[in-house]
């Protein structure tokens, strides 16, 4: 017995110091519980907060001020009053409104009679967010009615109506997410998982004794895992259209070119872990836990972000996921707008050249 006790302590002191030594283990047992907690704590929600609606006033009254006051100083909306439904629409279209809150010319003389109506116009891009917004405008409206003593008059009639998502499914609103999920994974994880496999075998190093330089080595590895990923986005593109009858009512050049250059995104990010780790366990677990995760939590692909914590929002906006995803939404399900996709293709770009710049530089002929 005094034997076996010697020989566990002596073993378990030895496994200490490797998990001492091992600094991806520790990452992985310490590192890796706290960063999930805070992303997953921090970056999913819920609830629908800070929406920001444009009010139009048709109606001037009183009365008709004092139906929308529960917008005022709430925590689910931030309204903008405008004065013509057509200013409200161009904002939606634009982007800076998620919803319209239109209160009719005939809205006081029409209340007493029991058929007043308020007409909501829905931005159908953020399809959850829209389903939050009507419901909290109908339960407030309700409220409203109630203090006022007119519930039993008939009420307010809420007409609601989805902009970009005729259908109002929930499919329309994920699939292009989806399409960004899967071209991340496939972009960062490939790249990365495989050449930190040939630093590992040493087939990568080989080439150091040849004359060729390692921008050359590096844009070599990049074609062909280009290729297929940009295989796998034109499948993507066709079972979205036919199996699951997504429209695009943008255009199919903007969404293969955005595409593209997030993929050269995709791939320098997963070329940069590699030549950083330049171990395949440890690269799969940074790929997982540097793309896959934020960009499933934090570019609003289920979430939306404006519903978390500013300093949550502005890690989203840093991250190269979000920009991509407003650009592949809109493009499927609103249209092409140039100016938002020369500002988020733009902004993209920026991130390509940081990543593929980055992996040239950490790339050099030499065997450490």
């Amino acid at each position: 017995m005094e034997g076996f006790v010697r020989r566990m302590k002596a073993l378990i002191h030895k496994e200490f110091l490797q998990l001492f030594r091992d600094s991806s283990s520790l990452l992985l047992g310490i590192v890796l519980p706290i960063i999930l907690i805070l992303i997953i704590g921090y970056g999913i929600s819920l609830d629908v907060k800070n929406v920001p609606s444009a009010v139009v006033l048709e109606d001037t009254s009183p009365l008709a001020q004092d139906a929308v006051s529960f917008l005022n100083g709430s925590d689910y909306f931030s309204p903008t009053y405008v004065t013509s439904r057509s200013e409200a629409e161009k904002m939606l279209i634009d982007r800076k409104v998620s919803v319209i809150i239109d209160i009719p010319p005939d809205f006081s003389t029409s209340l007493y009679e029991g058929r007043a109506k308020v007409q909501l116009i829905l931005d159908g891009v953020e399809t959850a967010t829209a389903m939050s917004t009507q419901s909290y405008v109908e339960s407030s409206v309700s409220s409203w009615l109630m203090k006022k003593g007119l519930a039993g008059n008939g009420g307010i009639t809420v007409s609601a109506r989805m902009w970009f998502n005729d259908a109002n499914s929930s499919t329309w609103f994920f699939i292009p997410g989806l399409i960004m999920l899967i071209m991340t994974i496939v972009g960062v994880m490939l790249t990365s998982v495989v050449m930190a496999r040939e630093w590992e075998r040493g087939t990568f190093e080989s080439l150091f004794v040849t004359p060729v330089k390692p921008m050359e080595l590096v844009l070599a590895k990049m074609v062909p895992y280009f290729c297929v990923a940009l295989l796998g986005m034109g499948i993507c593109l066709v079972l979205s259209r036919f199996l699951f009858e997504v429209p695009m009512e943008g255009s199919l050049l903007a969404v293969i070119l955005i595409s593209m250059v997030y993929l050269l995104v995709a791939l320098g990010m997963g070329l940069v872990i590699s030549a950083i780790t330049k171990k395949q366990f440890l690269a799969c677990q940074l790929s997982l836990l540097i793309s896959f995760l934020p960009c499933l939590v934090l570019s609003g692909f289920i979430f939306d972000l404006r519903s978390t914590p500013l300093f949550v929002q502005g890690v989203g906006q840093v991250l190269p996921f979000s920009h991509y995803l407003v650009c592949i939404r809109s493009l499927f399900l609103s249209g092409t707008d140039m100016g938002m996709l020369l500002k988020q293709g733009g902004i993209l770009m920026l991130y390509a050249l940081f990543f593929v710049g980055s992996a040239f530089g950490m790339t050099r002929k030499k065997v450490e």
